[in-house]
């Protein structure tokens, strides 16, 4: 009895970090995964947002996965979708 309790005792530190690994890193990164992809979903015409490259544009066109923004007037790009880092104006 007392050998089967002590091999218990051995598996409470790791289940102890485990319970902490998963409230620090994947549970919160599972939020922002999730926060990002509303994100994405929601872009819209006349939106303007920052891409990961450091781009300040205005959504004019949405197809698919692409985007066409303009960076400056009557200078147009495609993008990606997945190269948007934030939504500047909601």
């Amino acid at each position: 009895m007392n050998a089967q309790s002590s091999v218990w005792m051995n598996f409470v530190p790791l289940v102890f970090l485990i319970v902490i690994f998963y409230l620090l890193l994947i549970r919160p990164q599972q939020k922002q995964m999730k926060e990002r992809r509303n994100m994405m979903e929601a872009l819209k015409n006349g939106d303007k947002v920052l891409t990961t490259g450091g781009i300040i544009g205005v959504i004019n066109a949405i197809r698919g996965d692409e985007l066409e923004m303009e960076i400056a007037k009557n200078v147009k790009v495609t993008v990606v979708k997945s190269a948007v880092a934030s939504v500047l104006t909601k």
